[in-house]
């Protein structure tokens, strides 16, 4: 999606990918396979180009680290993607920096949660996070009772006190190399509880003036105070009381901002691309509501892809599809996403939920 923003602007461009028939192998200038977790292979790649960012956090850092030393652009910093890799440092950086967010403490193992639960230094309900390596809902174990605690990963991990959520929303924010910051209007998440995914998600968000003000400014200083280059997206829980808690950050375009294709001035991968590369922020601004929907592999579905109900999808005036090009699929996996753009979001809301029941992401034979 980044790439069909280079196209439209003529820019040559490389991807690194571990896999040779990923959907941005054909899209790219150049593509070369080779894995962006092992520093040789990262220095090569990033010695063929003048600017570098990135798609997913999982990568090596100390390469970038070199790549900056040998006059590269690298944006979003390494340091901060050190930072944010590790879910124990990031949550320490939001309580040093006074941001809020739900309170927690760190262990290195499942004995440790054991004991402290013993100890009833922790109450269940709880969530463990591995510190490092979770991705897309991997990584993550909420503890609602006590017969779930034989579910506890054995590694470090952060250990954050259940907040009675109300909302989750996410607010993407754009800094530039200047340090100009723009934010899109918070979006409204409902999270797959099976899979730990988001599902759904509304722009903008049902919150008062007054609470999406705050949910942008919290945003705002946060990208400040990472001192971030590019996009970061905040997720946000809104507690029973209203108050609002940083969840986690992630230093890159995210799902929570795939609406913005269509439904913004500036689509957030235009808006990455112009934070990087040293051109000025576009417009945040919102032309229509907007409702996404993410295809998910169909539980029970491992296989050569087919997508059932695709040409009625296409029929529903509003329904932008987005297929990823991923040729197999499997349980939960992200295949693509839907944006329907209204001008009633009640509508959007209606003919996403038509869609959802329409289109399904099944393997073939």
């Amino acid at each position: 999606m980044l790439l069909q923003v280079t196209n439209k602007w003529g820019i040559e461009t490389y991807v690194l990918d571990p896999t040779e028939d990923c959907p941005a192998a054909n899209t790219c200038t150049h593509f070369i396979k080779g894995d962006f977790t092992d520093k040789q292979t990262v220095i090569d790649f990033g010695k063929k180009v003048d600017v570098i960012t990135i798609e997913i956090e999982n990568v090596n850092t100390e390469a970038l680290f070199e790549l900056i030393k040998l006059g590269k652009s690298v944006f979003p910093q390494p340091a901060v993607i050190n930072t944010i890799q590790d879910k124990g440092l990031q949550k320490e950086f939001y309580k040093q920096h006074h941001l809020p967010t739900s309170l927690f403490f760190l262990v290195s193992n499942k004995e440790e949660i054991l004991t402290a639960y013993k100890e009833q230094k922790i109450k269940i309900p709880f969530v463990q996070k591995l510190r490092t390596g979770g991705y897309d809902g991997r990584g993550v174990c909420v503890i609602k009772t006590e017969s779930d605690l034989s579910q506890l990963m054995d590694a470090p991990s952060v250990i954050e006190e259940c907040v009675n959520i109300k909302k989750e929303i996410s607010v993407i924010v754009a800094r530039d190399i200047d340090g100009n910051v723009k934010a899109y209007p918070p979006t409204e998440m409902l999270v797959n509880e099976k899979a730990n995914l988001l599902d759904l998600l509304q722009s903008p968000a049902t919150l008062s003036k007054e609470k999406t003000i705050e949910a942008v400014e919290l945003a705002k200083k946060t990208i400040n105070a990472f001192g971030l280059t590019g996009i970061l997206a905040v997720e946000l829980f809104v507690d029973k009381n209203d108050n609002i808690l940083i969840n986690e950050s992630a230093p890159r375009t995210h799902n929570s901002g795939h609406h913005t294709i269509e439904s913004s001035v500036t689509s957030q991968f235009e808006q990455q691309l112009r934070a990087v590369m040293g051109l000025p922020l576009g417009s945040t601004e919102m032309k229509h509501p907007a409702v996404m929907l993410n295809l998910l592999g169909e539980p029970g579905h491992s296989g050569d892809v087919v997508y059932k109900g695709f040409s009625e999808a296409l029929a529903i005036e509003g329904a932008n599809v987005h297929i990823y090009g991923k040729r197999t699929t499997k349980p939960f996996r992200k295949m693509g996403h839907v944006t329907i753009t209204d001008n009633n979001l009640d509508s959007a809301i209606h003919k996403a939920t038509k869609i959802k029941n329409i289109l399904k992401v099944i393997s073939g034979h």
